[in-house]
């Protein structure tokens, strides 16, 4: 089969008007970014046509090397919906840097099921993430200068939480002293990178409403603390306007299509296990304003990306799906059922089986928050119909609508079964929303919460900075905010290596990061970085531009 960069490539683009039109957007009120990009008002949301409309979220069971295909899977339902006569519109995030020359090599679908242009979704795009680590950097700037001309006049900030930002995989920025070489250089300190999608910048534009929300957020961004313990915000710093000036064009959403010509939104980049792991909302309020069936996704597992999506995004944006579907593999199960990854193109149907147990805790979790489930069983070449039938027959006899997903090879045609099933779904089961924890709840009882009953855990321990972060969260009167827990996407626990469903474990909190703009606690637990480094052999290695044309990305 061809490669996914020279399906992208043979996909016969429409004009991105063509691609407006066929949902009604205006196409006069659209920024195009050359011929099939183009930036949308945000103002185009229409609140009670996003009531109406049927929110589809998509996620998966614990990721493994071998992958999922959850954005692949959100692409090819949406290509199925509309096969079968639902116009529907798909939102996913934009790739980062990060893992595009890490890991991946690339984030924008695969097979037959893409968002394109690939290249360009997956490099530059409009510049967004650009704009947002500028945002960012900029605020670290003018603390700096804070910092530099208030050092002699007892306005120092005795304590900066402020850090910098920049969008590719460096482990040497993780931690640094900065202002280094005298006094002409500013204030010596401690500090550090992180990657631009766990930058709160990132969470802010992903969760604003409105230029008006997205000042109001920036404005409450917790920068440090003052001699006398209070906090310091960028409203103090009084710089909120040129921030918001950095963003005026990036909080747009992208209107860009699919392999099959399709609309789709790519707007924001969270990742899940450092950040919420949603793109942005205005992105989503557009595909509903826009189509009779919105279909988004949440980042990793449903354990992280998923209850993220509810309890954070959800929660702040006033929206709730009809309906969830998980994606699962037989490669994935077999790992999680124990199989060795050199033996996974084998068929075990008894690593299968015993994999099973992973998805029956993330279908158990859906189900707590009142989603009707759909199983999307995302079929990988060497899958044989043996391994296929024991999950197909283990989710019958549970009652839970399962689906084979082969979009990848058939493209929307292989997604019209799940489509149908999805469809099922909406209109014959009752949906609702039920959050993990109150509002009210301490920050603790939220954490215990998503621990025991998400996770399967038996609680929480809090080491290093995180006895401190707590007296200080309540002292400052902020338990009131939700959690986002950043940790390990390969496993319930905080152990990577904890395969299956973890158990009798519980999660070390060696931090709380305190993110007033964005509305939420950020909890790091065990060793997960914010600032994620480079494999042995990066995806870099095999990416180059020849006779004209970048290769290499997928």
């Amino acid at each position: 089969m061809k490669t996914d960069i020279q399906i992208a490539r043979e996909a016969k683009l429409a004009p991105i008007q063509d691609i407006a039109k066929q949902v009604n957007i205006p196409t006069e009120e659209l920024y195009p970014y050359g011929k099939h990009i183009a930036k949308v008002p945000h103002t185009l949301v229409d609140e009670e046509k996003v009531q109406q409309s049927n929110l589809i979220l998509v996620t998966a069971i614990t990721p493994t090397k071998s992958g999922n295909g959850k954005t692949l899977t959100s692409i090819g339902l949406t290509l199925g919906l509309n096969k079968i006569g639902k116009k529907a519109i798909v939102a996913l995030r934009e790739p980062s840097l990060g893992p595009c020359f890490g890991m991946k090599g690339g984030a924008a679908g695969g097979g037959y099921a893409q968002v394109v242009p690939m290249e360009k979704i997956n490099l530059h795009f409009t510049g967004d993430f650009h704009a947002i680590t500028s945002a960012h950097n900029m605020i670290s700037a003018l603390l700096d200068n804070y910092q530099h001309q208030n050092k002699f006049n007892g306005k120092m900030l005795k304590e900066v939480v402020w850090k910098r930002v920049l969008d590719v995989n460096d482990r040497n920025l993780r931690q640094m002293v900065s202002g280094v070489g005298g006094n002409a250089n500013g204030v010596m300190s401690e500090t550090g990178f992180d990657i631009t999608p766990a930058s709160e910048i990132m969470a802010i534009m992903c969760l604003a409403t409105d230029l008006e929300d997205l000042r109001h957020r920036i404005e409450n961004i917790l920068l440090g603390y003052t001699a006398d313990n209070k906090p310091f915000t960028v409203k103090d710093l009084e710089v909120a306007g040129a921030i918001v000036a950095l963003l005026k064009d990036a909080i747009d959403p992208n209107l860009v299509q699919t392999t099959e010509n399709t609309p789709a939104f790519v707007h924001g980049g969270p990742f899940a296990n450092i950040a919420h792991g949603c793109n942005s909302v205005l992105a989503t309020k557009l595909a509903m304003t826009f189509g009779e069936y919105a279909v988004t996704e949440a980042g990793f597992g449903a354990d992280l990306g998923a209850e993220k999506f509810f309890n954070i995004k959800c929660r702040q944006a006033g929206i709730a799906p009809k309906a969830t579907v998980i994606v699962a593999t037989c490669p994935a199960l077999k790992m999680h059922g124990g199989v060795a990854e050199d033996e996974l193109k084998q068929e075990n149907t008894e690593g299968v089986t015993k994999g099973l147990e992973n998805l029956a805790k993330h279908v158990e979790n859906m189900q707590s928050f009142g989603q009707p489930v759909v199983i999307a069983l995302n079929r990988f070449p060497w899958d044989t119909d043996a391994e296929l039938a024991v999950v197909k027959d283990w989710a019958s006899t549970k009652g839970i609508r399962i689906s084979l997903m082969t979009a990848f090879a058939d493209g929307g045609e292989g997604g019209m079964e799940l489509a149908q099933a999805v469809v099922n779904a909406v209109e014959h089961d009752n949906s609702q929303l039920d959050f993990s924890y109150q509002e009210e709840a301490g920050v603790v009882t939220k954490l215990e919460t998503i621990v025991k009953n998400i996770y399967g855990g038996e609680g929480v321990v809090f080491e290093g900075r995180a006895p401190l972060m707590l007296r200080r969260i309540k002292r400052l009167g902020l338990e009131h905010l939700p959690v986002c827990m950043a940790k390990t996407q390969y496993s319930f626990s905080d152990n990577a290596k904890a395969y299956g469903v973890a158990k009798n474990f519980k999660i070390t909190i060696d931090d709380l990061i305190i993110n007033t703009g964005a509305g939420f606690i950020v909890a790091k637990a065990g060793a997960i970085m914010r600032m994620p480094g480079l494999p042995k052999v990066p995806a870099a290695n095999n990416i180059d531009v020849i006779n004209g044309e970048i290769e290499g990305l997928s």
